[in-house]
């Protein structure tokens, strides 16, 4: 991929609490239609990384560019205007709204002509038959009611409206923080799916997991963050899972080669 351009890049991030150093002139890239695993221990600083890229925190030096352009996010919103959409551990779900009122949160459709821009009525059948066209493409077909509350939903099923949202959105790269940390066997099976289907579709995925027979199945390349910074990237074809926690808990050091080339 080095000779690709990287959609997503990030250069020397850094940003302190206090006397804590959280992310230590870290950098990052994920090239076009990859998904890129992020790694690290508790405290190695990945969730802030991550944080920075998602717009959720403004680090205190680095710079980030999107498809080559420098980018100073603000906030979340800033990252998703540019076609970043990050889906949370915690989902950030009404779990009382509907499939659609929750795909649609924050940017609803206004009903064409007066209705809608001076009565602000919400059109309804359209963001019903979008968010149905999203789930079917995502292959979501057990959900029969698109109008149906969130909290009526299956762990596995949440997650997959939760990703079908960021894929609907998202047109530049899609964020997943452990998407599959509380679900059951058969409910993470389908999310790696998913994210192989995004990966098809031709949308780079930043995948943030401690779950490694998961990372190594999908993931095109492993960042493994140490300390606040980058340790080094592997590739899952070439490295065992031993390696790569090794590497990330220090009880391993990587090849020199990995390290000069960060």
């Amino acid at each position: 991929m080095s000779n690709q351009e990287p959609i997503l890049k990030a250069v020397n991030l850094l940003k302190r609490y206090g006397h804590v150093t959280a992310m230590d002139h870290c950098n990052f890239e994920l090239y076009p239609g990859e998904v890129v695993a992020v790694i690290g221990d508790n405290g190695a600083g990945k969730s802030t990384l991550i944080k920075a890229l998602s717009g959720a925190l403004v680090p205190d030096a680095g710079e980030i560019y999107l498809e080559g352009k420098r980018v100073n996010f603000t906030s979340p919103l800033d990252a998703r205007d540019q076609g970043i959409e990050t889906v949370y551990q915690q989902l950030a779900m009404s779990p009382a709204l509907s499939i659609a009122d929750n795909m649609f949160m924050g940017r609803e459709l206004r009903k064409p002509g007066i209705m809608g821009s001076l009565f602000r009525r919400l059109d309804k059948p359209a963001m019903e038959a979008f968010a149905r066209e999203k789930l079917n493409e995502l292959g979501l077909m057990t959900i029969q009611n698109i109008q149906q509350a969130v909290e009526t939903l299956s762990g596995g099923q949440r997650q997959g409206v939760a990703v079908a949202r960021a894929a609907a959105f998202g047109s530049k790269v899609v964020i997943l923080d452990e998407p599959t940390a509380a679900l059951g066997v058969k409910e993470s099976r389908r999310v790696l799916d998913l994210i192989k289907e995004l990966k098809a579709r031709g949308l780079p995925v930043i995948l943030i997991s401690h779950n490694m027979p998961h990372v190594f199945e999908v993931a095109d390349r492993i960042h493994i963050h140490r300390l606040g910074t980058r340790l080094c990237v592997i590739r899952p074809d070439e490295y065992e899972m031993n390696d790569a926690v090794a590497f990330m808990v220090g009880a391993k050091e990587p090849p020199q080669e990995l390290l000069n080339a960060v």
